[in-house]
């Protein structure tokens, strides 16, 4: 499913020359290979299907959200709570279909235009579905969480300009050689039982509190699909170079795979889609996802050997802008403030803030967020309280 999203994380990018001193291997060329009429159309015909293959990519969590929506008004059991009455929606498959779409318009980009430039635009899909959520979802992500949201897109774009290249793989027999690497095998395994504790112990128990369950589910394994889609791949061209790639075992192993990892990763998604804020899991998902397939891809294609100390930099870099991005995300998602009451709060004086409190007995929450202005300046910034939300003052 969304291995083709982000299958960058196992591509092998060629920089172009103005970012030539951050390529690990040295060497540059024309911008963007640029050098004849012809990849001058080429590269505008990958930037108009990346931009559309985010479109379709972000347009997709909202229908998915609205057919999971209206089969929650009509009684029926929630995917959160393991019902599968979406597989009967035409707004959840029409999501389904549109995300297709996205994914296969996303990998025929990466024939026209540098992985370079398709990756980052790879995060305009959680603009789209941010800005589509508040219209047709009625769900309000507050200054904080654009702040957040633009952080995780920042720092995923870091990583992906400083991500090192893959070690060229052109058959399935040396597919087959790197997939028996001790440290993909120990990876894998990680991976796999790691999913199977969130999925039989801490799902039950947090997945409808905390976002991050179903997600990293999806994202650990969604990274073991990259390799299957890598290998499928090198099927696919051996194929149509004529070679008998339908009898090796190797490449039907990987399909059944593929579909394995694809099924997991609908089920979870649907499932954190359906308890949390679509503004909220798009971004989480984007992030934790491009962390895995880009481990993964260094794992299994020896992607670090070569890697100079600027990219390490700016890799890690990029990591820790995602980190504080997430933090903005949790951290303020209750906290009723948005750009229209940033006038009003400048202007009120520190002393006239309530004091944050904290509730006796409350093991759960350990402090109560206080909303930043009085009643009256609330409502002149046409904010609502949320509801549900206790608010303590202290005198």
């Amino acid at each position: 499913m969304s291995a083709l999203v982000l299958l960058s994380g196992s591509g092998a990018p060629e920089l172009p020359a103005f970012l030539g001193s951050c390529s690990p291997l040295g060497g540059g060329s024309s911008r963007f290979g640029m050098g004849t009429s012809t990849g001058h159309y080429e590269f505008y015909i990958g930037l108009a299907l990346a931009i559309t293959s985010s479109l379709f990519i972000g347009s997709s969590f909202i229908l998915k959200k609205k057919g999971l929506l209206r089969l929650s008004s009509r009684g029926t059991v929630r995917a959160g709570l393991g019902g599968h009455a979406y597989l009967r929606e035409w707004l959840w498959w029409g999501g389904l279909i549109s995300m297709g779409i996205g994914e296969a318009a996303n990998f025929v980009a990466y024939a026209f235009a540098p992985a370079t430039l398709i990756t980052p635009l790879g995060a305009l899909s959680v603009l789209v579905s941010a800005i589509l959520a508040s219209y047709f979802l009625n769900e309000q992500l507050n200054i904080h969480g654009k702040i957040g949201c633009l952080l995780c897109i920042l720092g995923s774009t870091v990583m992906v300009i400083h991500a090192p290249q893959e070690e060229t793989v052109a058959s399935l027999d040396s597919m087959l050689e790197k997939l028996k690497d001790p440290g993909f095998i120990v990876f894998a395994t990680c991976m796999v039982a790691s999913s199977v504790l969130l999925i039989f112990v801490a799902g039950p128990r947090y997945g409808q509190r905390n976002v991050l369950v179903y997600i990293l589910i999806c994202s650990s394994i969604g990274s073991l699909s990259v390799a299957c889609v890598k290998g499928l791949g090198i099927a696919l061209k051996e194929l149509f170079a004529g070679k008998a790639a339908w009898k090796e075992p190797l490449g039907w192993l990987l399909f059944m795979s593929l579909v394995v990892c694809v099924s997991v990763q609908i089920n979870y998604l649907n499932k954190a889609l359906d308890i949390f804020n679509t503004s909220v899991v798009t971004p989480i998902y984007y992030v934790l996802f491009t962390t895995a397939v880009m481990t993964c891809s260094a794992i299994l294609f020896k992607e670090w050997q070569h890697l100079v100390l600027m990219n390490i930099v700016g890799t890690i870099s990029g990591f820790l802008t995602i980190v504080l991005g997430i933090f903005l995300l949790h951290a303020f998602r209750d906290v009723p403030f948005t750009v229209d009451l940033l006038p009003l709060f400048v202007r009120r004086k520190q002393k006239d803030l309530p004091v944050v409190s904290q509730r006796k007995g409350d093991k759960e929450r350990s402090y109560l967020h206080q909303p930043l202005l009085d009643p009256e300046d609330l409502e002149k910034g046409r904010t609502k309280k949320p509801e549900g939300q206790d608010r303590v003052y202290e005198s």
